[in-house]
């Protein structure tokens, strides 16, 4: 359950993909990859999630692709195989949550039954700062050996802060910081606060999280990229 309950996280936090003429921010070109480092709130490495362009087609107007990612601990061992789709239309890219349940997370429930669904995440090509964003949400439900539980995250009152140049591993980029607060409801409600690093052509460049007080509690940045 945590193992898949912070892999929906990681998916809100986002992960940039790009397409010329559909979305500056989200590649869609097949055999693009991307390495994301996690940090704790000490600035020490927490582990890697690598994630590959697959499978992209064009029907129309619409263009959809799937996304290949393992999560690794910071030993560098396999924890996760996934995979999930996404699409771009009418210049607004769609991440598609009803594709999260990996063959290897079903496996893992396989004496249950589990659901998904939520709202897409949508980030429109022409950001501006002070621009207002769409909320955006996920829910698990599971039920095994008699015991229900539901999950959820919820991505509320997403803004676009300001433009801004960072450095990471990867390179310098130059930015749009979107702003979120995210809850997460398992058995209680938390909130935490988090901003994006966003990057025309590369996509999320870097990622902080805080808690109700406004401290780091953890942070991932890319450290590599190739197309």
């Amino acid at each position: 359950m945590r193992t898949f309950l912070a892999l929906c996280i990681v998916l809100f936090l986002g992960n940039g993909l790009y397409s010329q003429g559909c979305s500056k921010y989200y590649p869609m070109e097949e055999g693009t990859s991307f390495q994301y480092t996690n940090y704790n709130k000490k600035g020490k490495s927490d582990g890697t999630v690598d994630y590959t362009v697959a499978d992209v087609s064009t029907d129309g107007a619409m263009t959809s692709a799937t996304m290949l990612m393992k999560l690794k601990d910071n030993k560098g061992k396999e924890i996760l195989q996934s995979d999930y789709k996404f699409s771009c239309s009418e210049n607004v890219v769609r991440i598609d949550y009803q594709s999260l349940m990996s063959n290897q997370m079903l496996m893992q429930s396989q004496d249950g039954e589990m659901e998904i669904s939520g709202n897409d995440i949508e980030i429109p090509n022409d950001l501006g700062v002070g621009q207002e964003l769409a909320d955006a949400n996920v829910t698990v439900k599971l039920s095994m050996s008699g015991i229900n539980m539901n999950m959820s995250v919820n991505m509320i009152n997403r803004k676009v802060e300001k433009k801004e140049s960072i450095t990471t591993p990867a390179g310098t980029f130059d930015c749009f910081v979107l702003y979120s607060e995210n809850e997460t409801k398992v058995m209680m409600k938390q909130t935490f606060p988090s901003r994006i690093w966003l990057a025309e052509g590369v996509g999320m460049v870097k990622q902080e999280s805080y808690n109700k007080n406004g401290k780091l509690m953890g942070s991932t940045q890319l450290t590599a990229f190739n197309k």
